[in-house]
């Protein structure tokens, strides 16, 4: 998956910003990424601090741009163009004491494009990295929502490798209705979750998943009862509407999802049930659950979270990440 994912990074050289350029697995994985001339790396940080850090873990960054909030030249440009996307939610004096933090310096940075994609959250948490994002890249035309999704890859021993993606594991705490001040309901739970379905297939097919969507619940075609139920029902159907040129399913439980025989029992007839390879959870603490048993318990390898539906390829890291999984999810985030 991998190297495919390189060839293309290759053929599209892109920049990447990492929000935190004193952090040592940023700059094992920056190292190695200009090394074998990857793409182009930003790292954010005061010059000097970046320099000694690197020298401290012995990584080679001299090819990479260093930029400090606190002395970018370009600062005043940036703060005038802060206030007006937040047109009146900040005050000039708010914009530029955001912009002084590494976070919103990079989204920023992006936003203007001196950077095409950012990854953090080596040190910020997962708020801190969509918070800017949401308030100044924004979502794309069409979207109504950010989600997440992750990509899982395990050897299967044939020298075949088993990828599969999931989400929503991350973002959406749950899907409820949007409404208006009198009431109206403006964006359906279910449409937010049909837009998951569509999302995550997208990103599906980058590493190349034909895509089988399951859509999941504690039910398989009406066997069980229960609002979720009825939200993976509707979210279904909606995302077939939106998506007729793709396999979704649902709702069905996960064991009608992986196992054929199981899955053309409980679902017969269905092109997913049995041979799902994306799935979708009906909530976050479901969705958070299972790819981390997918993880622990499966010996999946996950890549993620995947940010998507923003106008810019911004991803998140966990605090607890290494530099291999920093390298690869730029590696990730540059394809994207």
């Amino acid at each position: 998956m991998f190297d495919k994912l390189i060839a293309k990074v290759k053929a599209e050289p892109k920049t990447i910003v990492f929000t935190e350029g004193t952090d040592a697995r940023i700059l094992s994985a920056a190292a190695r990424l200009l090394e074998e001339e990857l793409m182009g790396v930003v790292l954010v940080g005061n010059v000097d601090d970046v320099k000694k850090a690197a020298a401290e873990g012995g990584f080679n960054v001299e090819k990479a741009q260093i930029l400090d909030p606190a002395t970018y030249p370009g600062m005043d440009e940036m703060v005038s163009t802060m206030v007006a996307l937040r047109k009146g939610k900040m005050t000039e004096e708010q914009c530029r004491d955001a912009l002084s933090k590494g976070n919103y310096f990079g989204t920023m940075l992006v936003k203007m494009g001196i950077a095409d994609c950012l990854l953090g959250g080596a040190t910020y948490s997962t708020a801190d990295t969509i918070r800017p994002a949401l308030q100044l890249v924004k979502t794309k035309p069409g979207a109504h929502l950010v989600s997440s999704c992750f990509i899982l890859t395990r050897e299967t021993g044939d020298e075949n490798l088993r990828t599969i993606c999931m989400g929503d594991c991350a973002v959406n705490l749950d899907y409820q209705d949007s409404v208006d001040k009198e009431g109206n309901v403006t964006y359906s739970g279910a449409q937010k979750l049909a837009e998951v379905v569509t999302e995550a297939a997208k990103c599906a097919k980058t590493f190349g998943i034909d895509p089988k969507v399951a859509v999941l619940s504690f039910s398989t075609k009406g066997s069980g009862k229960g609002a979720t139920v009825a939200l993976s029902q509707e979210a279904t159907k909606i995302a077939k509407e939106l998506n007729p040129d793709l396999a979704i399913d649902g709702e069905m439980q996960f064991d009608a999802a992986v196992s054929p025989t199981v899955g053309q029992l409980k679902f017969p007839g269905s092109p997913v049930a049995g041979y799902a390879n994306t799935f979708i959870f009906p909530c976050i603490e479901a969705g958070n659950i299972g790819y981390k048993i997918a993880q622990r318990l499966g010996g999946y390898a996950a890549y993620g979270p995947i940010l998507l539906g923003l106008n810019a390829p911004i991803n998140d890291l966990s605090r607890g990440c290494d530099a291999e999984e920093v390298y690869k999810m730029s590696i990730i985030t540059a394809a994207l």
